[in-house]
């Protein structure tokens, strides 16, 4: 397939008025093949499909609870809306369950549809007193053998641990596994120092940063702080117009860079469908146009927008500019996860996988492994 009459987001950061070649599953330097198809894109402009490393359900599933084929329903969802590898995210649940999640998510991981990167258990090594929307009947403390025995339910998908660093036993998980496992600091009242220290341990990102942790104080900086200081550290951010207000959103651009922020949707059972009633860890969840809060209280569990919602909201009505919006949902997600080398640029050798958006950053076309699926 060869795209032409397109803009390319590449790697440089910058579009490039061009064609792309693709060859199979793979983007091409060059083509092999004599005859093969040829699409117009009429300037659109052509960036790397979106890469999701938190998102909890949409149209009406909650990965923590789904089966397989509800999870083909959301993975199919997902690809048709740009976001082309995700990392599905389980609540804090019993162990038991969560193991079942794990069966599941894994037993989708070849089935059409967005790529599964791996399972982000977000929960249930979390504090009580910043644990948003989780399930607080099921927290824990962290531990070791039971994060390994999940870890062999899924025949080892355990891609991301979101932990609250403060808790007994969190450095000395996070030193001892941070070699297989990324782990990311949320849910937490960890100070500055004891963040500074998982970190050291080999922690490597933060969750949804600016939510369920301390506030970034002048004599306190908290997460926020100790974050903005480890350089190697990515920061999840969601860009729904709900979570986060734009002067944060553009003030953590410019604290971190543009290099740093990985932009997430946070997505619920609810996105994608109406007003309602939708679960959430066995918690009520009440959607309400773009806000989503735990039945009878004014808690914010999740959002109903997909990251090419956020990817737009961003854009359109944040003034993020629209590189910096691209690579904080392609580049940064694939390095955050190792990934790069295999997804997150329309590069030769990686896998062909990108969104044509029009002027308006509307979908119009996106291509997984080489394939048309939109």
């Amino acid at each position: 397939m060869i795209i032409k009459n397109v803009n390319i987001y590449r790697e440089t950061g910058e579009f490039e008025h061009g064609e792309i070649i693709i060859e199979g599953q793979f983007f091409a330097g060059a083509s092999s093949i004599a005859e093969c198809d040829v699409l117009d894109a009429k300037g659109c402009y052509a960036i790397p499909g979106l890469i999701d490393i938190h998102l909890h359900g949409c149209i009406g599933n909650d990965f923590s609870t789904a089966d397989t084929e509800d999870c083909k329903k959301m993975l199919v969802f997902q690809a048709e809306n740009g976001i082309t590898t995700i990392c599905p995210t389980t609540l804090t649940l019993p162990e038991n369950k969560l193991a079942k999640a794990c069966v599941n998510i894994t037993a989708a991981s070849d089935l059409k549809g967005s790529f599964i990167a791996g399972i982000h258990l977000e929960g249930p090594f979390f504090s009580y007193e910043k644990r948003g929307a989780q399930n607080p009947d099921y927290l824990k403390l962290p531990d070791e053998d039971m994060l390994l025995r999940l870890q062999t339910e899924s025949n080892g998908k355990i891609k991301i641990v979101s932990i609250a660093p403060e808790l007994k036993g969190a450095i000395e998980m996070i030193n001892k596994l941070s070699s297989e496992i990324i782990f990311s600091i949320g849910h937490t009242q960890a100070d500055y120092e004891t963040v500074t220290k998982a970190f050291e341990a080999g922690a490597k990102n933060v969750t949804h940063l600016w939510s369920c942790m301390p506030p970034f104080h002048h004599r306190q900086p908290g997460v926020v702080g100790a974050a903005r200081d480890f350089p190697d550290a990515y920061v999840e951010i969601i860009c729904d117009s709900v979570h986060i207000h734009p002067g944060i959103v553009r003030a953590t651009l410019e604290m971190f860079g543009d290099n740093r922020v990985v932009m997430i949707s946070d997505s619920l059972a609810g996105t994608g469908l109406k007003n309602g009633i939708y679960s959430l860890g066995g918690l009520e969840v009440e959607v309400n146009g773009s806000l989503a809060k735990l039945a009878g209280t004014d808690t914010i569990a999740g959002s109903v927008t997909t990251l090419m919602g956020c990817f737009q909201t961003a854009v359109k009505d944040m003034g993020i500019p629209l590189c910096s919006a691209v690579r904080c949902c392609t580049e940064n997600p694939a390095k955050a996860l190792g990934m790069y080398d295999k997804i997150g640029s329309i590069t030769p050798g990686k896998y062909a996988d990108l969104v044509l958006l029009d002027k308006r950053l509307s979908v119009q076309s996106v291509i997984l492994k080489g394939k048309h699926i939109k």
